[in-house]
C-alpha cells in the first residue's frame, strides 16, 4: 500500500497558492509540487487532495493511505459532506476518483508529520506565474 502526503498553501487569501503531493515509496518517494494560481488556503487543501489522487490514478496505483494536516479536508471525506457551497464541488469530485481505488483511506496527521508536502506547497507558490 502507498502511503501519499498531501498538503494545500497559500499566501494570503486568497493568494497565489500551491499543492504538494510526496508518495512514500522506500527511498526519495516521489515529490510533487503543484502551482494552483490564486485561491484560498482551504481550496488548495481540497485542490491538494485531488491533485494526489490523479497521480496516483495515473500511475495505476490501486491500494493507497492517504495522509493530510487539514482537518477541514479529513473530516469532509470522513463525512462525505461538506457545508459550504464553495468546496461542495470539490468534495463530489475527491469522492469519485476515491471511489476508483480498490483501497482508500485518509487520515489526518499533525503538521510535523507533513512537512515533506507542506515543502513542495510553499515551493509550487513561488513558482505560480506572475
Amino acid at each position: 500500500m502507498k502511503e501519499v502526503y498531501f498538503d494545500g498553501a497559500s499566501a494570503g487569501n486568497p493568494g497565489p497558492s500551491g499543492a504538494g503531493v510526496y508518495i512514500k515509496s522506500g527511498g526519495e518517494g516521489e515529490r510533487f509540487s503543484i502551482p494552483l494560481g490564486s485561491m484560498s488556503n482551504h481550496e488548495a487543501e481540497y485542490h491538494a487532495l485531488l491533485e494526489a489522487l490523479r497521480i496516483c490514478l495515473a500511475k495505476g496505483y490501486k491500494a493507497v493511505s492517504f495522509r493530510t494536516d487539514s482537518e477541514l479536508v479529513n473530516r469532509a471525506v470522513e463525512k462525505e459532506y461538506v457545508h459550504s457551497p464553495l468546496y461542495a464541488p470539490l468534495l463530489r469530485e475527491a469522492l469519485a476518483l476515491a471511489a476508483s481505488f480498490d483501497l482508500f483511506f485518509l487520515k489526518w496527521i499533525p503538521s510535523k508529520e507533513n512537512r515533506v508536502a507542506d515543502e513542495l506547497a510553499k515551493a509550487a507558490i513561488r513558482r505560480n506565474e506572475g
